[in-house]
């Protein structure tokens, strides 16, 4: 028999673009990726950024994403806990990932131990120092009026305009996302020190959102960037006694 004694992570899969196609693909290639790791998992984090947009209105979720989601919802009927963060890119979850696949949803980073090491794991938007035009942006999306006023939009016209801003932001910063900024830079290496300042017992960061794997050192700590699913299709396992970043083949 199969025991499930590892824990898996992966982010960025931004289901929905660039065209319906490529998006297909792409969540058929996550579906199978669940499916394998499924066999020996105890728990899945997915670390945000499932979908490039996702609003729940009160009684309509977006359309499409039919495999993730019914794959998710076999995963935790098995009694493997899933986790699910939001990302910049779906932070607008209401509950119907709760009440609907039974997994739970964090909205801001925790940290954790796991099977005897201590994780701290979050999305990554927003982290670190400066960006204060992104942050400032993240604030409007975070804000609970202007999340209800953009409720009261249809969803076919709410979801068409939504969708065609976060299209238009993936184009923009794409590129951009792909470049390490350098050890002293990078906000995300940033944030982890001064998060070491205040707790040093952190083992593992692990973060998304800027869309490139690495695995980096920070003494005896390791900050770790899951990378994407539309150009790396990597994902981090642990098992217990090592942390390893890997990309999936399958």
């Amino acid at each position: 028999m199969t025991t499930h004694n590892k824990i898996y992570f992966a982010s960025d899969f931004h289901l929905g673009v660039p065209d319906h196609a490529s998006s297909l693909e792409r969540e058929k290639r996550v579906v199978r990726w669940l499916d394998e790791v499924s066999k020996d998992a105890s728990d899945i984090y997915l670390v945000g950024d499932l979908f490039d947009f996702w609003f729940e209105f009160k009684t309509v979720v977006p359309k499409g994403f039919t495999r993730l989601l019914g794959k998710m919802a076999e995963i935790a009927d098995k009694g493997i806990n899933l986790h699910v963060f939001h990302g910049n890119h779906d932070l607008w979850m209401f509950g119907y990932f709760e009440q609907e696949i039974g997994c739970k949803v964090y909205p801001n980073p925790i940290t954790i131990e796991l099977m005897g090491k201590k994780f701290h794991i979050a999305h990554g938007d927003g982290l670190g120092p400066g960006q204060r035009g992104f942050k400032f942006i993240l604030g409007i999306y975070r804000n609970y009026f202007f999340q209800r006023l953009f409720a009261f939009f249809h969803p076919n016209i709410g979801l068409t305009i939504a969708n065609w801003f976060s299209n238009r932001s993936k184009q923009q910063g794409y590129t951009a996302d792909q470049v390490y900024l350098g050890d002293d830079k990078e906000y995300l290496m940033l944030y982890a020190k001064e998060k070491l300042q205040q707790d040093s017992s952190i083992d593992y960061f692990i973060l998304g959102h800027r869309h490139f794997p690495f695995d980096k050192n920070i003494g005896t700590s390791h900050v770790i960037n899951l990378g994407d699913w539309m150009q790396y299709n990597t994902y981090v396992v642990y098992d217990g006694k090592t942390v390893e970043l890997k990309k999936y083949e399958g």
